[in-house]
């Protein structure tokens, strides 16, 4: 009788499903966006002058679709510089637009990041002794390589540091004359679409 209910036992444990735990580990939630703002530190080539302000960002990331587009993404982003201008130039420099990004998530805290972006540039208020009295600005469609690292601080806020070097083309200089701003972002986001701990 005992060897019969050891032999039964025996058969219901190793036929029924086994589960390694009650709950999930994580669950996913959420919009794949990701938005965030920082603060920017540039060399704009113009006048040998660095300027400081405001870059916003925001992210649509493709993590459910095919696989070869996970990791990939689109960035929109407008920065701001308008403090630390050249005495007496009222100088301003801004940048929106947007483009490809592509994320690394090897790491669950750690994803360092590529992108190029294509944005509208305007400077404005331009005062110089070889330009006209009437002209303050100009506008042009730029392009920027850049790219950084983000660390996930809490949950869905994510820090992060941003390098960017801008590609402007400058006609009233010389038709083919580029400026190259370029500097860091640090700042920080809110990734509505990510990974809770159960």
């Amino acid at each position: 009788m005992h060897m019969k209910f050891v032999f039964t036992m025996l058969f219901l444990t190793t036929s029924l499903p086994l589960v390694s735990q009650v709950r999930p580990g994580a669950t996913e939630h959420g919009w794949p966006i990701a938005i965030g703002v920082g603060f920017s530190d540039y060399n704009t080539e113009m006048f040998s002058k660095r300027m400081e302000g405001t870059t916003m960002w925001g992210d649509l990331n493709f993590y459910h679709g095919p696989l070869f587009l996970r990791g990939f993404g689109i960035e929109a982003e407008v920065r701001d510089l308008d403090h630390g201008q050249p005495q007496g130039q009222n100088l301003r420099l801004v940048t929106a637009g947007g483009g490809p990004v592509y994320t690394w998530r090897h790491f669950r805290n750690f994803h360092p990041y590529g992108k190029f972006l294509v944005d509208f540039a305007a400077m404005n208020h331009i005062q110089s002794a070889k330009l006209p009295s009437w002209y303050t600005g100009d506008r042009w469609t730029a392009y920027a390589w850049g790219g950084g690292i983000e660390y996930r601080a809490w949950d869905g806020v994510w820090v992060r540091a941003d390098y960017e070097y801008q590609f402007w083309r400058v006609k009233f200089f010389d038709p083919n004359a580029f400026l190259n701003p370029q500097g860091f972002t640090v700042g920080a986001s809110y990734d509505f679409h990510h990974v809770l701990a159960q």
